[in-house]
């Protein structure tokens, strides 16, 4: 099964919104470890 060809111009497209999907990925996952980190900090 051949992949298909992609113009440059959609390659750009869909590496921008790669991009822009691991940020957010990311920004969650440091948001929930802010969190777990803050709430251990605030119990003690």
């Amino acid at each position: 099964m051949n992949a298909p060809v992609l113009t440059p111009e959609e390659l750009a497209r869909r590496r921008k919104a790669v991009l822009r999907t691991a940020w957010v990925i990311g920004g969650i996952a440091f948001a929930i470890f802010v969190a777990f980190i803050g709430r251990a900090v605030l119990s003690a």
